[in-house]
């Protein structure tokens, strides 16, 4: 007999007693400032937040984003809020999207307890355009976040979405010699706007 099957038949011959599963009802964890949580949940995981007065305060906070100034091509699915100068609906194939700067796209809803933000296809041609940008923007209601994933999953779960998918923070990655890497292999930032 090898350890292997030693080990196999220790767990094997293991009885546990049975337990019931937990409840998935009561109180969850809840916020007096939502979007307080909210943006120190994204500031932790690398991603970047600003407050819009209204929404011409757009262009003016993404001035301040080190890369902005100097992005090239601009694409924005929200050109009342921030003018994009890339045509996405000309564009058939979405490896054309690999030298995009910029993308300005809504978000449904954000989670404050991490920073998540729940966006779907609608509107988007190409889902690439999430994963292949260098740099991320996405623009969230103020009346549009809620406290935890539990209210989130029971707000997803009626929605026809077809694809949808919880962005939280920039691409990273530290499992190279345990360093971390800002956008290994995605977005290299996220910017949250939240406008009134």
């Amino acid at each position: 007999m090898t350890s292997r099957d030693d080990i196999l038949q220790a767990v094997r011959s293991t009885k546990l007693a049975a337990r019931e599963l937990p409840s998935l009802a009561g109180p969850w964890i809840a916020y007096d400032d939502r979007w307080g949580q909210f943006e120190a949940a994204l500031r932790s995981v690398g991603g970047r937040f600003e407050r819009l007065t209204s929404t011409v305060d757009a262009t003016t906070r993404l001035a301040d984003h080190p890369a902005f100034p100097r992005a090239s091509k601009i694409a924005s699915l929200l050109p009342d809020l921030v003018a994009g100068n890339v045509d996405l609906q000309r564009i058939d194939d979405p490896h054309r999207l690999e030298d995009v700067d910029f993308a300005i796209m809504p978000g449904q809803f954000a989670v404050a307890e991490n920073a998540a933000v729940w966006v779907t296809h609608h509107g988007v041609k190409h889902r690439a355009l999430w994963f292949i940008v260098q740099h991320l923007v996405l623009v969230v209601q103020a009346t549009q976040i809620i406290d935890n994933m539990h209210q989130a999953y029971e707000r997803i779960h009626d929605l026809d979405s077809g694809f949808g998918v919880f962005i939280s923070g920039p691409s990273k990655t530290a499992d190279i010699e345990q360093s971390l890497v800002m956008g290994a292999h995605g977005p290299r930032s996220l910017t949250v706007l939240v406008y009134p």
